[in-house]
């Protein structure tokens, strides 16, 4: 491509003023045509000087000229594209906005059942306001093509961050799934359910807050508007290694807890860099969520507590009523996990870590009054005097221990951070043997509304004392051996002897006849 083509197609692109475009002409071409510049240079010229981006510059030195505006958005990249659409940074003409367009392929326009699905989306996303969601702008057609107009969230998605840097440290991943559950909650209240929850949908900004975006499985529960999910995406389930178990097998009737399954999934692969079942075709893994138990966290990151794994494992159980309820109880769990291990959610996305109420100095130290922003750097044990840094979702911050929560929600009742069980001595409770127990349809107790005084309850442990000086399990099998019969009273041995002398008396008399 020569030069003056490479000109021409610039001019009739309009991506450039006409008399910023003369200024190039008189600055890097000579009127004489004896300039050594190439296409190439020229346009990676204009680049450097911030009239073309490298994707505008890449596509008219390919010979194209048009599909550069949307509009009233000019495109600068293309950032993407997913099953259903392209996405393009963009930039609003006037007000010189950057936003993310997420436009429709133009051979699926005539596809009823994506442009339905696409307007879907657009509408379940202009229906949501929250800090943790990305917003949506506007939806419009401009001739065959339809875009929604999104906000450009500069960041990058969790599964490219963990993929780039490793799992995180336990805390930075709670803080993000905290983020990441209030916006769910809000998605929540205004009756969607998002059903494709993975670390590709959760991007997170340059100040570290959480946003969760991609709608496009997005289903309403509120029966007049999911007609078009019925109608529509009888294929779309969602993304097998995130898929809760229910949605498999019926992806339209799911509710808010397949997503909370998700998002304990999401969890589970920011602790330990992969999804919880990584092998296996897609029909394997999708059997696996659906009948395994994935393999413990600790056994690859011993460094997570048994809470956080506690944590992970009830947003993931198999059936939904075992999980948590909403959205907001596993936001307000995490919540009380930070606080626990001495973090403080000081506003919506703010992390802080605490101080201790009693610091002990350490030799040389010199106390730091007031609050200190610390940079996100590996955690290590002091080396002088100096506080280490602490890594963080965003900018971390030590403050005096007491310092108030402000708009921190109440904690729900079933919210409660849940606790390992701890497992007894078999010397101090044996269950009971199933022979000691009564049957619970024996007829003869139907009335009683409680166990006999003095005899423990059906499915009750028999409690016995510590300083028992013999196996407890042979007391128990002595307690069930059966007892000796007394012996009988002599005078009932003498009736039987009575009787039988009678009776070969009769014998004999009967015989001499």
């Amino acid at each position: 491509m020569t030069v003056e083509q490479f000109l021409d197609l610039l001019k009739r692109s309009q991506l450039v003023e006409t008399d910023q475009l003369q200024k190039v002409v008189k600055q890097w071409l000579p009127p004489e045509g004896s300039s050594t510049l190439t296409a190439e240079e020229l346009a990676e010229k204009l680049v450097e000087a911030g009239l073309l981006t490298r994707w505008q510059a890449g596509k008219l030195l390919e010979g194209r000229y048009k599909g550069f505006f949307l509009g009233k958005y000019k495109l600068l990249d293309h950032l993407g594209t997913g099953g259903m659409s392209s996405v393009y940074l963009a930039e609003h003409v006037l007000m010189q906005r950057r936003v993310a367009i997420k436009v429709l392929p133009k051979h699926r326009v005539n596809d009823a059942s994506y442009l339905a699905r696409f307007h879907r989306e657009a509408k379940a996303a202009a229906a949501l306001d929250h800090p943790n969601i990305v917003r949506a702008y506007d939806v419009d057609s401009d001739g065959t093509n339809h875009y929604l107009v999104m906000e450009y969230v500069e960041g990058q998605d969790l599964q490219r961050m963990v993929r780039e840097k490793g799992p995180l440290p336990p805390h930075m991943a709670a803080e993000y799934i905290r983020q990441a559950a209030e916006g769910l909650h809000h998605a929540h209240q205004a009756g969607l359910i998002h059903r494709d929850i993975k670390p590709a949908n959760l991007l997170v900004d340059k100040k570290g807050v959480v946003k969760l975006l991609d709608l496009g499985l997005a289903r309403f529960s509120d029966d007049d508007r999911a007609s078009l999910t019925l109608a529509y995406d009888e294929n779309v389930l969602g993304t097998a290694d995130y898929l809760a178990p229910e949605q498999a097998i019926d992806s339209h009737r799911v509710d808010l807890r397949a997503d909370i399954y998700s998002l304990g999934c999401t969890l589970y692969f920011l602790l330990t860099g992969h999804p919880p079942f990584p092998e296996g075709t897609l029909a394997q893994r999708v059997m696996k969520h659906q009948r395994e138990m994935p393999p413990d966290i600790r056994n690859e990151r011993p460094d997570v507590p048994d809470d956080l794994v506690a944590i992970c494992m009830k947003m993931m159980a198999k059936k939904p009523s075992a999980r948590y309820q909403s959205a907001a109880q596993v936001a307000d769990a995490l919540r009380l996990w930070l606080i626990n291990h001495g973090y403080q959610i000081a506003d919506e996305n703010t992390l802080r870590r605490s101080a201790p109420a009693a610091p002990t100095a350490a030799p040389g130290a010199v106390p730091t009054p007031g609050t200190k922003l610390l940079s996100a750097k590996p955690i290590s044990e002091p080396t002088s005097g100096k506080p280490t840094p602490l890594p963080v979702a965003q900018a971390l911050q030590q403050t005096p221990a007491g310092t108030p929560l402000p708009k921190a929600r109440p904690l729900e009742e079933s919210a409660t951070t849940p606790t390992l069980p701890v497992a007894k001595p078999i010397v101090e409770t044996l269950p009971i043997p199933e022979e000691l127990t009564r049957e619970p349809n024996d007829t003869a107790n139907t009335n009683q509304e409680s166990a006999l005084p003095g005899e423990p309850e059906s499915g009750a442990a028999i409690t016995l004392p510590l300083d028992v000086k013999e196996d407890p399990l042979l007391a128990i099998v002595r307690r069930d051996r059966p007892r000796r019969a007394p012996p009988m009273p002599a005078w009932i041995w003498l009736v039987i002897i009575g009787g039988v002398l009678v009776a070969a008396a009769l014998a004999a008399i009967q015989f001499l006849r």
